[in-house]
């Protein structure tokens, strides 16, 4: 069957097709909000875990090494997602160039925010 022939006049006429790109980015989203469930859990438990305590307890508590991959792995999977889900709501609602400056901004943005808990994190954990 002819594939023009499955298509509407309009989407014929503006050349619109599937982009062929949705599918693996929809599965990263899942991936990495899947991900985050169990960091998150994790995050939130441990900050009860350590309300009472003073800043000492919890820096020896992120120096220990578990703590410190589990917190970098949170950041990059928190920060990946919130791009992910910001690049789609740019896309659906930005046109022009303001979406070629939004989706930069998101990207730099999440990128500049994970670096920097990324950095602080390790700073903490092999600090003297």
């Amino acid at each position: 069957m002819d594939r023009q022939r499955t298509r509407s006049p309009l989407a014929r006429a503006i050349g619109l097709g599937s982009a062929k790109h949705g599918a693996e980015r929809w599965w990263m989203e899942r991936v990495s909000a899947v991900a985050l469930m169990p960091l998150t859990l994790w995050f939130v438990a441990s900050i009860i875990a350590h309300s009472g305590s003073d800043h000492a307890a919890f820096v020896a508590w992120l120096r220990t090494p578990l703590a410190t991959t589990l917190m970098v792995l949170l950041l990059i999977a928190l920060f990946y997602h919130t791009a992910l889900g910001l690049q789609v709501v740019i896309e659906d609602y930005l046109h022009s160039w303001t979406k070629v400056a939004g989706l930069l901004a998101v990207r730099l943005g999440c990128f500049a925010l994970a670096a920097t808990g990324i950095i602080a994190t390790l700073r903490i954990a092999f600090s003297g």
